[in-house]
């Protein structure tokens, strides 16, 4: 019987410079994950890109919260003060997503907000093979653009934490 191995003990990045090379790392992924929503897209079956993109950006939203220490799990085991600063800074960036447990219907809810993403990729699908180019260039683009966002708000809350004393290198 194997033992699952416990990932949620990343700590924040310690320093400006960590917290820049943690930033590097998740805007690959990013790209990564985009460009394989991106293919997704190009497949002329309706309603297959949105489900691909809910499983894709819940997954890609955990490994990113992950990467910075900034899951539900990691904040909960900070001390109180911090708990609070990661909190409150994750609210002052517009970070909804920071620290939250994400489930589909939250995902689903951020991508209805994105909303010229499913419409351009379903009217894209009706013209043959240059709507499939279109429908991913689309989607590539806003992945990629919620993906950055969220990136840049948990480097936010990373520094908030670092200003505030929590600094512990990786």
């Amino acid at each position: 019987m194997g033992l699952k191995k416990d990932t949620n003990w990343t700590l924040v990045p310690g320093t400006e410079r960590d917290i820049e090379a943690v930033r590097e790392r998740c805007r690959r992924l990013v790209r990564r994950r985009a460009m394989v929503s991106a293919g997704v897209a190009a497949v002329p079956i309706p309603g297959l890109d949105v489900v691909s993109d809910l499983r894709l950006f819940a997954l890609l939203i955990d490994d990113i919260n992950q990467e910075f220490g900034l899951t539900a799990q990691q904040i909960e085991r900070m001390q109180p003060k911090f708990r609070l600063i990661a909190y409150e800074a994750a609210i002052g960036v517009g970070g909804m997503l920071v620290g939250k447990l994400v489930t589909r219907e939250v995902v689903l809810q951020l991508l209805r907000r994105s909303g010229l993403k499913s419409v351009a990729r379903q009217a894209g699908k009706l013209v043959p093979l240059a709507g499939q180019l279109v429908s991913a260039g689309i989607g590539f683009v806003a992945f990629s653009r919620i993906g950055y966002q969220h990136v840049d708000a948990c480097a936010k809350v990373a520094q908030e934490l670092v200003t505030a004393g929590i600094a512990r290198p990786l």
